[in-house]
């Protein structure tokens, strides 16, 4: 019985039209895009929203406003000079950071 089922299953394998080519090109195609498309929407633009909100969040700091840089060190800004934030860490201390080292403004207690 078993023997059987192999030479089935050999002559099954076996009898594959000749010349079909392989396939439809869209069968392979389609899930690529289908992956592309969902790893297109769950990692790029989420990123690139947070870049854009990061983004605008910078270009709205001020002179006096109190920030948090992406090393924890708290401040206010007291100047700001092309891409770069003179900030005052308190004490006489004073600092010099790129803008993109900002990773927020920290909002009073009162507002």
């Amino acid at each position: 019985m078993f023997q059987l089922a192999l030479e089935t299953g050999a002559v099954l394998a076996q009898e594959t039209p000749e010349g079909t080519g392989g396939g439809n090109p869209l069968g392979f195609l389609l899930p690529v895009l289908l992956i592309g498309g969902v790893f297109y929407l769950v990692l790029i633009l989420p990123q690139r929203r947070r870049m854009k909100k990061a983004e605008q969040m910078r270009s709205a700091i001020t002179v006096g406003d109190d920030v948090r840089t992406v090393g924890g060190i708290l401040g206010t800004i007291r100047s700001e000079e092309g891409d770069t934030f003179l900030i005052d860490v308190g004490g006489g201390t004073t600092l010099r950071v790129a803008k993109r080292a900002v990773a927020e403004r920290l909002e009073d207690e009162d507002e």
